[in-house]
């Protein structure tokens, strides 16, 4: 299809495959201008016939030649003789080799051969068998002699797209192509420079006999002549060029040379001037065309392949035009995982991945007909991935292969797999156990007390197991957004970012003034807003001498932020405080409920009710109506940049939005509050060993990541922790009078289970981890006291407000997530129950005990090991990723030493704590909200 060459028969842009290196010529034909350009795309466009199958890797072993002959042109570059003349296009070469080098590394990474093998194949012409999407380039790159900009480039594929409709993958693939096509083009050149370069040199041999000769021997000139002509050398235009060129500068008597070269020249029809014009112009040439082509290998780094994508998509532009109009204003990430959906049902029916987004769109708009444009239903994601992909399934007619029936079963069967799996690998365990106690005599009661603690014991271990197993089968789900990131919070999502905290003194309130402060800068926008919700300390009295000061510090202070920041603007900064209310219960003057009351009032408050809950507001309350989701974080909690409008942009998404049964009472579609991950912020992330050892460890602990991972990826739902967004709505209908007074520790969960928390794991927030044994532990005690506090949610029947037992609404889910809290504060017990009295009552077992033991605290360590060894990043070299493991390696030892160290302890720990609970909870109903932050224990 490409225009011909004056010095060729042959398109070079489609001779490759059918030519051996050496004659190969460089990607060169008529120049373009956009309009001929647009025209030529459809012609080939109309003349392209696919063929079905997968295609061999024969890009990437091109790649591997192209390379092979651009490092042997380098280094033969920098071999040559300094006396001699290097070439501008070697130069150009020489001196952005390296630029080369990284892209031939980039092409080869992004181009795996699994994404090739899928990408449609020519049936006809001579670039048969190769990849559609690469031959448009080639033929782009020789119109336009390597000089690829962004506009022609775009209107090239526009163009071919009126005829025939790229696919997805090829259009994420035209960057790759073009770097490939634009390596070959100087593998191509570099292969004429190459020759042009031995040509030359052999013309220097001879002009350095005849030199020699006439220095020596001015009359025996003739016999090197005669010995040239009897050579009989080829008279290229690199070697005619460089002959005269030498002879010029050398002895008149060297004439006779340059005459045997005239004649022979003119026996070939040519003359020495116009094959010195020529070379002149192949190597003025050249020179543009590798100027042209690394230039342009520089520009597709600073092209923003995403817009190129979304602008060309046929199917981008078909999703976008589905009836809830929400669709474009997502966030790229979930734009392309519904796009991703589209290919894979494209790939697996007889649909064109258009023809499969339209039935997706027309699903949408059926029940936007039916339900309105505002239904969830009505946006087009429910069909791809959400419940409504069953539907399009069968609309579209795909057909599943067995690749992925594991997951996809998985899937179908979430709880059966997960609690299934754990329940059923413990009462295997406990039954080898037991055979094997039996095989030693074991029997009766020891034998009951020993099973019953090893079951307990081991059920840690098949919770760890299947939390990895689950990790290893299954693909991470990410929540759809909005992209509210960089644009900003629209305006109907106003937000507030609110630490509830307490006022103890002057310090403790700059610290917190300066903690707002830097949420802020960090994430600035004119619909979020920034609020202290503050108490006082627990007390005998209900006001101390010091709190009329400290109140109108923070007061001040808040005045003093919105007067540097707000610009005229409505108030950013907020204070809200509440009094002492005297607590019969715990015998003390306290903010009523602790954190849940203060968050339950503070909603309140926002939906103009409860005024008299605060005593002191700072801040223009005008806006407060308006606020319609509320970032709650501790006071030693970073908000990282942008991440504010990541997690409100989550929240907003039609698919996230809460849905109510109005039956239960509680959340059971969308989510009502949403949890980011939390990690150890990296300035405490070295203050003692025990940090060190502890903070980057992954386990099953409901504060790390992996078991909320889990939970999300199995069941679309993770777990909260008191660091999240929530729609302030769908929180104060789902929680607001459903517990009873004096008697809810530990909220969090209760409110996860009631609203519905989702896990955002791409968004990370920040925060300290104790530096030291005993406050972690403190933080462990309040943690099981509060567990324990909420046991009876998992009978049939539960309290509400007034105590009065009312049906229990939660899930079978949110029952587990209960039970395996209290089933973990149990392990410890367990543990050092089982070793004792194995080695004490039935010292028999005493071996097997320590051998179970040190399986139950070593394995899921050393199988993290396992799993971070065997996911090695592909590209990263096994040196590297050996020496990023010896940290784990070396960390994991020392922590089993500590689990193991301290597991009396832990379970003296458990014990009272459970202890402690229920004789609160069954006996004197007293002294259920104790509790001390994790900041005055460390003080």
């Amino acid at each position: 299809m490409l225009t011909k060459f004056p010095r060729s028969k042959t398109s070079p842009a489609r001779s490759w495959p059918r030519r051996s290196r050496a004659r190969e010529l460089p990607l060169r034909a008529e120049l373009f201008g956009v309009e001929q350009l647009a025209r030529h795309a459809q012609a080939i466009a109309a003349q392209h016939k696919l063929v079905a199958g997968r295609t061999s890797a024969r890009l990437l072993t091109r790649l591997d030649q192209n390379e092979k002959v651009l490092r042997a042109f380098n280094r033969a570059t920098l071999a040559v003789d300094q006396s001699r003349r290097v070439t501008p296009a070697a130069e150009w070469l020489l001196d952005n080799f390296y630029l080369i080098e990284d892209q031939i590394q980039l092409a080869r990474r992004h181009l795996p051969e699994q994404y090739s093998r899928e990408l449609p194949r020519l049936a006809n012409g001579s670039s048969a068998g190769f990849l559609r999407v690469y031959d448009i380039v080639l033929e782009l790159i020789a119109h336009v002699d390597a000089q690829i900009d962004a506009d022609s480039l775009s209107a090239f594929v526009a163009a071919y797209q009126t005829v025939a409709p790229l696919k997805l993958g090829e259009l994420w693939a035209v960057p790759i192509m073009l770097r490939l096509g634009l390596i070959e083009n100087l593998a191509r050149i570099t292969t004429g420079l190459a020759q042009g370069r031995l040509d030359r040199n052999l013309a220097n041999q001879w002009v350095e006999r005849l030199q020699a000769m006439a220095e020596k021997n001015p009359s025996r000139i003739v016999i090197v002549v005669a010995d040239m002509a009897r050579a009989e050398p080829t008279l290229s235009s690199s070697f005619v060029a460089e002959f005269c060129q030498r002879l010029s500068r050398l002895n008149p008597a060297l004439h006779l040379a340059r005459g045997w070269l005239e004649q022979r020249t003119l026996e070939q029809g040519l003359s020495v001037e116009q094959l010195v014009h020529q070379e002149n112009q192949s190597q003025a040439s050249d020179q543009v065309s590798v100027s042209h082509s690394i230039s342009s290998l520089r520009l597709l780094s600073a092209i923003d392949w995403k817009e190129f994508v979304e602008t060309l998509s046929v199917v981008e532009q078909t999703l976008r035009s589905e009836p809830a109009d929400v669709y474009g204003d997502m966030d790229f990430a979930t734009r392309d995982r519904y796009r991703h959906v589209v290919e894979i049902l494209a790939r697996h029916s007889a649909l064109s991945e258009i023809e499969v987004a339209r039935k997706a769109v027309e699903l949408a708009q059926e029940s936007a007909q039916q339900k309105g444009r505002e239904d969830r239903t009505a946006h087009v994601g429910f069909y791809l991935i959400d419940k409504g992909l069953p539907r399009l399934k069968r609309a579209s007619g795909a057909r599943w292969r067995r690749k992925g029936f594991v997951e996809r079963s998985i899937r179908k069967f979430p709880f059966a797999f997960y609690v299934g799996g754990i329940f059923l690998f413990t009462l295997l365990a406990t039954l080898g156990f037991v055979h094997a106690a039996e095989a030693r005599g074991v029997a009766g009661w020891r034998l009951g007390l020993c099973a019953v603690t090893f079951s307990l014991g081991v059920s840690q271990l098949a919770v760890a197991l299947w939390n990895w197993l689950a990790t290893f089968l299954l693909n991470p789900q990410l929540l759809p957004r909005l992209g509210y990131s960089p644009g900003g919070i629209a305006p109907e999502s106003r937000g507030m970012v609110v630490v509830p905290t307490i006022l103890r003194s002057a310090e403790n309130i700059d610290d917190l003034l300066q903690t707002l402060e830097i949420h802020h800068l960090a994430n600035r926008d004119p619909y979020l807003h920034f609020a202290l919700l503050t108490d006082w300390p627990d007390a005998a009295e209900e006001n101390l001498p010091e709190d009329a000061p400290l109140l109108e510090r923070a007061k001040a202070g808040i005045e003093s932020l919105n007067r540097k920041y707000a610009g005229g603007r409505r108030d950013i900064f907020f204070l809200f405080h509440r009094p002492r209310r005297w607590n019969a219960s715990e015998n003390l003057w306290m903010g009523y409920e602790r954190k849940r009351g203060k968050l339950m009032q503070f909603n309140a408050f926002l939906r103009g009710r409860c005024a008299e809950c605060f005593v002191a507001v700072a801040g223009d309350q005008s806006i407060l109506r308006e606020i319609k989701y509320v970032i709650t974080l501790d006071t030693d909690t970073q908000l990282p940049r942008e991440s504010a409008r990541q997690l409100i942009g989550t929240m907003a998404h039609p698919l996230n939005r809460p849905q109510f049964d109005p039956a239960r009472g509680i959340v059971t579609e969308g989510y009502g509050l949403l949890q980011p991950r939390v990690d150890v912020s990296l300035p405490t992330a070295d203050r003692s060993r025990f940090v060190r050892l502890h903070a980057g460890d992954v386990g099953i602990d409901p504060y790390t990541r992996t078991v909320s991972d889990v939970y999300q990826d199995l069941f679309g739902e993770g777990s909260f922790i008191g660091k999240g967004v929530y729609d302030v709505d769908a929180f104060q209908r789902a929680l607001a009078g459903r517990f009873p007074e004096n008697r809810i520790l530990s909220h969090d969960l209760l409110e996860s289970v009631y609203a519905r928390c989702g896990l955002v794991s791409d968004v990370t927030l920040y925060e300290e981890y104790p530096s030291r044994y005993e406050i972690d532990a403190v933080r462990r005690h309040r943690w099981i006291r509060g567990d324990w506090q909420i046991l009876p949610w998992l009978l049939p029947r539960v309290p509400d407000a007034e105590a009065r037992g009312i049906r229990n609404p939660i899930s079978a889910l949110s029952r587990w997530k209960i039970f395996d809290n209290l089933r973990r504060s149990l392990v410890p017990i367990a543990l050092v129950l089982f070793f004792l009295s194995s080695w004490l009552i039935v010292p028999r077992l005493g071996l097997v005990a320590t051998g179970g033991l040190l399986a139950i605290v070593a394995l899921p360590g050393l199988l993290s090991l396992v799993v971070e060894f065997l996911r090695k990043p592909e590209q990263l070299p096994w040196r590297m990723h050996l020496r990023g493991m010896l940290a784990s390696a070396k960390r994991t030892p020392s922590q089993i030493g500590l689990t193991l160290a301290f597991l009396p302890n832990d379970a003296f720990l458990s014990l009272t704590a459970i202890g402690r609970t229920l004789w609160r909870v069954f006996i004197t109903r007293r002294y259920l909200l104790e509790w001390v932050t994790s900041g005055e224990v460390a003080r």
